[in-house]
């Protein structure tokens, strides 16, 4: 049974920094793409980086660009996302996600993902 869990949301203050993790479980996921998403309150789930698979492409969206970075450990099946220099507007659930494949534009796309965590809360203070 696959499985991911996210830890590391929390209540930070503007331009303070948090790290987020995935522990993944039930297969390794390597050689996946795997991403984070994130969640307003009123707003649709949308992507904010997405690695196709270890040591491949890496995405962001444009608002996060800079400031954001996801990262990858095989050994622990483990993904990562270092959050900078963090804004209001980042407030958000974050939750992991991994699909079996995806090309191009699909990459971005939330339908495109099987696995998902349960979520953990951002919460960044003006």
């Amino acid at each position: 049974q696959v499985k991911l869990v996210e830890s590391g949301g929390g209540l930070v203050q503007t331009g303070g920094s948090l790290r987020l993790s995935c522990a993944a479980s039930g297969r390794p996921f390597n050689n996946y793409p795997m991403g984070w998403f994130r969640q307003a309150p009123g707003k649709e789930r949308e992507y904010v980086a997405v690695s196709t698979w270890s040591g491949g492409s890496i995405y962001y969206t444009d608002s996060v660009k800079g400031r954001f970075t996801i990262s990858r450990d095989n050994a622990k099946n483990t993904m990562y996302l270092q959050m900078n220099s963090l804004k209001p507007e980042d407030t958000a659930v974050y939750y992991c996600a991994a699909a079996t494949l995806c090309s191009g534009y699909a990459c971005y796309a939330v339908d495109t993902y099987e696995f998902w965590g349960q979520g953990t809360q951002v919460t960044v203070s003006s």
